[in-house]
């Protein structure tokens, strides 16, 4: 596919978290989950955020999104405070299952979030980009429920890409896959952000994946969570699922996010 089947976004975007300090309401009343999180992930970063069970994770990712509010701090995207879902910023979510509408066709989930807004040519030409970049070009007026699991996400990422997104929030997408599926996936995530330059923050409990795909690893810790370890990956790109896994660099990386989520002192 030509690379100028999506055209790279040319606008400064980043997140900027200073001081963040969530607090969720239950049954036993106030809790801080996210404490002292300062944070900046550039235009066009990898930026996968591990940790355990419980410590804020998809919190975090749902306050980028403008899902969740914060207690206190700031959080800007853009240069924008987040006071709601900014524009341009998409979440992919792991229930690809119930996201997608079982009686809309593939071409049809896929034109979803923007064929109110588009003209029938142009949504029609963002859809087939869109299934282009994700490989399912040959299943576009396929059914959901006739696709196997990793099928169906890849449409849900292919809807989300055809809303052109300078930002993809992601939130354990593979992580319902078998290891097979997930390995392709990760590999044609890979492929789809070097072509688009999409900055992604990628939220899983999977060390390897975080190590292989990422530009940077965050790994939160302690109640509340703070950034524990903010890691840079500096492997070549593109990557392999064996060459780069048997890597003596890969090697180190994986074994210091392991130590990172094993141990409860900070590091730097």
């Amino acid at each position: 596919m030509p690379v100028d089947a999506y055209q790279k976004s040319t606008s400064v975007h980043s997140f900027t978290c200073e001081d963040l300090e969530v607090t969720l309401f239950g049954a036993a009343g106030a809790a801080i989950i996210l404490q002292d999180i300062n944070l900046h992930v550039a235009k066009g970063e990898f930026v996968s955020v591990l940790g355990p069970s419980g410590s804020g994770k998809t919190t975090l990712l749902r306050v980028l999104g403008g899902l969740q509010e914060k207690s206190g701090g700031t959080v800007r995207s853009a240069g924008a405070p987040v006071d709601g879902p900014p524009a341009d910023v998409v979440t992919v979510f792991q229930d690809y299952s119930h996201s997608l509408l079982p009686w809309r066709s593939v071409r049809r989930n896929v034109a979803l979030g923007i064929e109110s807004k588009l003209s029938k040519p142009e949504c029609a030409k963002r859809v087939a980009d869109a299934l282009a970049m994700v490989g399912l070009e040959d299943s576009a007026d396929e059914y959901p429920w006739r696709l196997s699991g990793g099928m169906q996400q890849r449409v849900q990422i292919a809807r989300a890409l055809a809303m052109r997104p300078s930002v993809l929030l992601m939130d354990e997408p593979f992580g319902a896959l078998d290891a097979m599926t997930k390995a392709s996936l990760q590999d044609q995530l890979q492929r789809v952000q070097e072509l688009t330059g999409t900055t992604v923050v990628f939220v899983t409990h999977d060390v390897e994946e975080a190590v292989y795909l990422s530009n940077r690893v965050i790994v939160l810790e302690g109640r509340p969570a703070g950034i524990g370890l903010d890691l840079a990956i500096g492997l070549p790109s593109p990557r392999d699922q064996i060459t780069t896994k048997e890597s003596p660099e890969y090697l180190a990386l994986r074994h210091r996010v392991y130590e990172a989520l094993g141990h409860g002192g900070r590091h730097a």
